[in-house]
């Protein structure tokens, strides 16, 4: 009975645990994981995040022809929509100081598509790097797994003490065809004068 209900497992296990840890004189200690969310049960962390403040100028970007422009919201500055068939969009995302870095930002990114983590080498290797006016951006592309394919190209860069995110996610087919239209943004980036 017990091998078809994870939940009564779980609760032996903890009873053995307690029981076991129970000895006068000795200290005992468990570490356990901490569950794996998925892409498909993960909501968007920015919906209940108040608009952060906005960084003087700040960036700036020609669209290609059939994009749209939406006005962002929570954490987003802005969400971008390529005219290609599909689901996908791009959000851009500014947050103050370094934001976590790097490494924590590609590694969040590769868990929302269902992949390991990676370290310092892989990151410098998986790294491309686009000249921008604003400077450099440092631009990743990952495809998760699994019959129904997403893909993310994801691009960030510390500028003027904010950390900017450009990141084009979606349907993997959607992804590939508005993708060299990403890059193209990425390319023209500015950083507009502050008022």
């Amino acid at each position: 009975m017990l091998k078809h209900c994870p939940s009564a497992i779980a609760q032996a296990s903890l009873a053995a645990l307690f029981l076991a840890g129970c000895q006068p004189g000795k200290i005992t200690h468990y570490q356990v994981a901490k569950p794996v969310e998925t892409a498909a049960v993960r909501e968007d962390p920015s919906a209940a995040i108040p608009n952060p403040p906005r960084p003087a100028g700040g960036l700036r970007w020609t669209l290609p022809k059939g994009w749209a422009e939406g006005a962002g919201d929570g954490m987003r500055y802005a969400t971008l929509k390529p005219p290609v068939a599909g689901k996908v969009e791009v959000s851009v995302v500014v947050l103050p100081g370094v934001a976590g870095g790097e490494a924590a930002n590609v590694n969040r990114w590769r868990g929302q598509l269902g992949l390991a983590a990676m370290d310092e080498g892989s990151l410098a290797k998986g790294r491309e790097i686009v000249r921008t006016k604003a400077g450099p951006f440092s631009v990743y592309d990952f495809e998760s797994g699994g019959e129904k394919k997403s893909r993310m190209v994801a691009a960030l860069a510390l500028l003027d003490g904010s950390t900017w995110f450009l990141k084009l996610l979606g349907d993997a087919p959607a992804v590939a065809a508005a993708r060299p239209d990403f890059i193209h943004i990425l390319e023209g980036l500015h950083v507009a004068e502050a008022n």
